[in-house]
């Protein structure tokens, strides 16, 4: 196997653990919204997940392991991710906010302050910064 393939495979391997955990917060109130559902079709698109993945995934989300960012550093840049997509499209609707809020719950942001980071990353979206702004932005908001 080729670094190439290693890095490839590992990529697809984060990725359906990415697109699991995600499914699994979607599903935490019992079931998908129809905007839920068309949030989880584009980024399925997104994180290359094939349909034959995304059926598997959707039909048993536990069987990918999560691999959590550890970091706040990367806890930001996938929060910096999944409110652009949440965010682009306007798929959600007026749900955007509260998807987010659950999609940072379960990045590790507390409940506590949950609120304010979301807001501030919608905020940030809407001056249409990049991945490294956003990151500074959230790193020194109470500076």
């Amino acid at each position: 196997m080729s670094i190439s393939d290693l890095f490839d495979s590992e990529f697809k391997a984060r990725n359906k653990g990415h697109f699991s955990a995600i499914v699994r917060v979607a599903l935490a109130d019992g079931d998908f919204s129809t905007e839920e559902k068309e949030f989880l079709d584009k980024l399925a698109i997104q994180l290359e997940i094939s349909r034959e993945e995304y059926d598997e995934i959707l039909k048993n989300p536990n069987k990918y392991p999560i691999n959590p960012p550890y970091l706040y550093t990367q806890r930001l840049e996938r929060l910096y991710d999944l409110s652009r997509m949440v965010y682009v499209d306007h798929i959600l609707g007026p749900k955007q906010k509260e998807i987010l809020t659950k999609f940072a719950l379960a990045l590790g942001f507390t409940p506590g302050n949950v609120n304010f980071i979301v807001d501030k990353a919608l905020s940030l979206l809407v001056m249409n910064v990049d991945s490294d702004t956003f990151v500074y932005e959230m790193t020194h908001m109470n500076k």
